[in-house]
């Protein structure tokens, strides 16, 4: 157990010099794999395990002991038992096993006056009955679906938080959180939960006021949904993965996108709280964009130019990402190590740098994990300043 809260201790040092402007000893490594990899990783079926919970410690356990991180490297942000009891169309369990987000329309364009004007009421009166079908009823049989999924919501995500608990005792890791919040963007919530990526493009073109003054009233929100529910600290991140941007003109972007964004991630850092964004896609046409926002919020890239990204943001903010998960499919062992030197003789020169994947494998088939493994096990030993 002391060795175990010695690398504890290590592993936190690392990143609170990695935030703190400080040069870490080597490069942190933070690395994530969903439940449905872990899943698949311990040989359980996807169908079965996603809804009984009782085995996620052993399934979680299985990727702490192969593969290596930093921090803890399993996460869980839905399950579809709350989504099941309340009908959701947002949501949907596929008959894969993965949990599908389709398109859906919850707010039709006739509602933006209403949303505009108290965008909680319309939510709560228009929006989330037309999402989950299982509260467009009478008011008492509405009450008692709620009631319901919020307690399967709770029961399943404090058996999470628990079982991250135990892990992160077991396994000394570093005692910073990443994921201590989760909002979206304003314009990517109007976009995602009510009007759908065909319907936001079109009303941008048809409605650009209306759908400029939606990003504002729903910033509020967004603000009070990504407040974490534990003490202000620059070591709690709140996540936030960023969709609609990239396909986006760049004038569109700055008139309906950035403002907004801009606004959220300031009034959370103000609050107290860095932001750790899921740069997805190529934002590289909105690097200075980038580079105004508070100082250490923290960035993963999927694409782009890592020598532009360190030169234009690396002495202010926190990068990540850039490392392609497709090698680790297609490529040799060498050759993805030889990957993980590249990106690393780029991007750790003065700090403000940790390793991760451009984006979580969420299929085991998505990658050889001998490869990662590899990769992983190599920046661990080898990336020292």
């Amino acid at each position: 157990m002391t060795d175990t809260n010695a690398l504890a201790r290590e592993r936190t040092e690392l990143f609170h010099d990695l935030i703190d402007g400080k040069i870490p000893k080597r490069v942190p490594v933070a690395m994530g794999f969903p439940i449905e990899f872990a899943i698949k990783y311990a040989e359980k079926d996807l169908t079965e395990a996603q809804w009984d919970t009782s085995h996620l410690e052993e399934t979680f356990d299985k990727v702490c002991q192969d593969f290596f991180s930093d921090l803890l490297p399993v996460n869980a942000f839905r399950f579809p038992s709350f989504y099941k009891l309340l009908g959701a169309r947002n949501f949907v369990m596929g008959s894969s096993g993965f949990l599908q987000h389709p398109e859906i329309e919850g707010m039709t364009r006739e509602d933006y006056d209403d949303f505009i004007a108290n965008p909680y009421d319309c939510i709560v009166e228009k929006i989330l009955p037309r999402i989950y079908t299982e509260l467009n009823t009478d008011a008492n049989t509405r009450a008692m679906t709620m009631a319901k999924a919020f307690k399967a919501f709770f029961d399943e995500m404090g058996n999470a938080q628990a079982t991250y608990g135990r892990l992160i005792e077991k396994y000394g890791y570093g005692r910073v959180n990443f994921f201590a919040g989760f909002t979206e963007a304003p314009l990517d919530f109007v976009a995602d939960q009510l009007r759908g990526f065909k319907g936001i493009s079109t009303d941008i073109r048809r409605m650009p006021d209306k759908v400029e003054a939606a990003a504002e009233a729903a910033t509020p929100i967004m603000i009070k949904k990504g407040l974490p529910p534990v003490p202000p600290s620059k070591y709690n991140a709140v996540f936030i993965p960023l969709h609609m941007a990239p396909f986006m003109r760049t004038s569109d972007f700055e008139r309906f996108y950035w403002p907004t964004f801009k606004k959220l991630v300031e009034a959370l850092a103000e609050a107290g709280y860095p932001s750790n964004l899921f740069v997805e896609q190529d934002w590289m046409r909105y690097l200075d964009h980038l580079y105004e926002l508070p100082e250490n919020t923290i960035m993963r890239f999927e694409y782009g130019d890592p020598k532009l990204v360190k030169e234009k943001l690396g002495k202010k903010h926190i990068i990540s990402g850039f490392y392609p998960t497709s090698l680790l499919k297609t490529g040799t062992k060498q050759q993805c190590i030889d990957k993980a030197k590249d990106l690393i003789d780029i991007l750790a020169p003065g700090g403000k740098y940790f390793f991760d994947f451009d984006k979580v494998p969420v299929t085991l088939d998505s990658i050889n994990v001998e490869n990662a493994r590899a990769v992983l096990d190599y920046v661990a030993a080898n990336a020292n300043y």
